[in-house]
């Protein structure tokens, strides 16, 4: 029953013409939801790679005021009478 209707589609020109039409539909749609799921994906992966630059400028800033530092309570106590801390 179904191979008969099958075979009736494919007899008939504008059919054929239609299934045509339908397939190239089908894998244009289906290009433009990959490419937008590609799109999708290259925008996390910015927006990762945007924390992680902000992650690392915040740890850079801290190692470089840990190393600016004073090393004991002597070291803190001359700058604070020197006016520099």
């Amino acid at each position: 029953m179904i191979s008969g209707l099958l075979a009736g589609i494919a007899t008939r020109p504008w059919m054929r013409a239609a299934l045509r039409y339908g397939a190239i539909a089908l894998a244009v749609l289906l290009f433009l939801l990959a490419l937008r799921r590609s799109g999708e994906r290259a925008g996390r992966l910015a927006e990762r790679l945007e924390t992680t630059e902000k992650v690392n400028d915040v740890q850079r800033q801290m190692l470089e005021a840990a190393a600016r530092r004073p090393r004991d309570r002597n070291e803190l106590a001359e700058r604070l009478r020197d006016g520099r801390f």
